[in-house]
């Protein structure tokens, strides 16, 4: 039902020290210029609320810096408190995904405030209502609010709906974005996961090779050197995924022979047995290995772990950061 009119009603204007409403009727020009003020003041605070948010969803999934912002903030806290609290709280293997869970939370739940700020300095009197809903009554923060979260939902209630111009363009505004942020979310989850599944698939490659234990001569061969470079390829992949998807870093690999960490020792040793190879293209290959174990410690280092130390000590570093040193 479309917002029913009233007579005009008068400004309720924002509250003052102590909780007093004072309406422009009766204030002086300066004390009516500086509630106008202060009005602008809070919107412009919402405005800025909703495109910190705009630009730290921008940056997470479609131009990903090293940079730092909101979600990677949350999500390495959520990290770093799962790792302190330790597996007897069972939360290293839920961080990852409460760490999704809170970030989209942080970015409706300030984007919702956000839209109430800049709606709230401009009720009622910007706003119509719905039949049986007193203006007056409905002036405050709670509904400025409830305007933004139903039309962030793009629910479309209608029962309080904008009057006055330019808020008639800002609130279909809003619903865009939350089109948006459901959209950033889901294809974040769907970016995230297929990273996390070629991971574990490097991983669960070198924890084969490592139980089955290839003889040096089996090694030193054409075959040895495709295996090389086979596992080159993969880290190649894995360097990217880091790049592209920082925050599948923050994820746990639960079993011992899908985890990464535990097993990367292996590309390395295999990368030094290689150098000392007699066939030309283990050696080669193994310098490809090597070269990819390098450009992955480089871009784990710069991103996560900050040790500006060699490529071992990098690897070193990030399998003490997921608790998972291997033998």
């Amino acid at each position: 039902m479309p917002p029913a009119s009233h007579p005009p009603v008068p400004r309720r204007g924002l509250p003052r020290a102590g909780g007093e409403v004072r309406e422009p009727g009766h204030l002086g020009g300066s004390a009516a210029g500086e509630e106008l003020r202060l009005q602008w003041w809070v919107t412009g605070l919402g405005a800025a609320m909703v495109l910190l948010i705009l630009r730290d969803v921008f940056h997470t999934l479609w131009h990903p810096t090293a940079h730092g912002g909101l979600s990677r903030l949350v999500m390495t806290a959520i990290w770093r408190l799962s790792s302190a609290l330790g597996p007897r709280w069972g939360l290293p293997g839920l961080a990852g995904p409460l760490a999704l869970v809170s970030v989209v939370a942080l970015w409706v739940l300030t984007v919702v405030a956000g839209w109430a700020l800049i709606y709230w300095p401009h009720m009622p009197e910007g706003f119509g209502y719905a039949a049986g809903l007193r203006p007056a009554d409905h002036g405050g923060l709670p509904d400025a609010v409830y305007v933004s979260l139903v039309t962030l939902s793009t629910l479309g209630l209608g029962d309080i709906a904008p009057t006055e111009g330019w808020l008639r363009v800002v609130a279909p505004l809003e619903g865009l974005v939350g089109f948006a942020l459901l959209t950033a979310t889901v294809s974040w989850i769907l970016g995230i996961y297929p990273a996390l599944a070629r991971r574990r698939a490097l991983a669960l490659r070198l924890s084969q090779l490592s139980r089955t234990h290839p003889a040096a001569e089996q090694l030193d061969s054409p075959a040895g050197a495709a295996l090389l470079l086979d596992l080159a390829a993969g880290l190649a992949v894995l360097a990217v995924d880091f790049l592209q998807y920082a925050e599948s870093y923050y994820f746990h690999d639960g079993d011992d022979r899908t985890s990464l960490a535990r097993h990367i020792g292996y590309a390395v040793g295999a990368a030094d047995r290689a150098a000392g190879a007699r066939h030309p293209d283990v050696r080669a290959a193994g310098a490809v290995l090597r070269t990819a174990l390098e450009d992955l410690a480089e871009v784990v280092d710069r991103r996560f772990l900050h040790t500006h130390g060699p490529t071992r000590q990098v690897l070193e570093a990030f399998a003490d950061d997921h608790g998972r040193r291997g033998s």
